[in-house]
């Protein structure tokens, strides 16, 4: 897996507008962004320039505009993120991370049964390896 750049909670949420809707133009970011939060369109501005700095974003002119492409998968993002979680709150482990849940009382029945399914579908897939 290549290099990730860090990206901050609020840069992620301008991922997540990239990711669903590239190629697409700053008008296009500030308006999405615009309608999920109180961000001004010079902040979006902004941080679709730290993006392409960090090169977390590709941007091509086109005209007036500029169009945004990602240079980082969502998934490649996301399982960094999720390692990096388990490795500073959990010592790396699922298990542990699972077993904190479960001596929490912070998992339904519903959800220990959807993660026994998940498993057993996963386990069927394998061939019971």
């Amino acid at each position: 897996m290549k290099e990730i750049p860090q990206i901050s909670e609020a840069e992620y949420e301008v991922m997540k507008v990239i990711w669903n809707n590239e190629p697409i133009s700053t008008p296009e970011v500030v308006e999405k962004l615009s309608n999920k939060s109180d961000w001004k369109p010079n902040t979006i501005h902004t941080m679709l320039a730290r993006l392409v700095k960090k090169k977390a974003l590709h941007a091509r002119k086109d005209g007036r505009v500029f169009i945004y492409t990602s240079l980082v998968e969502k998934h490649d993002y996301v399982e960094q993120k999720s390692k990096s979680f388990l490795q500073q709150f959990f010592g790396g482990t699922l298990h542990s991370m699972v077993l904190n849940f479960i001596e929490n009382d912070q998992l339904s029945k519903e959800e220990i049964s959807e993660l026994k399914n998940i498993l057993s579908m996963r386990d069927k897939k394998e061939g019971g390896k």
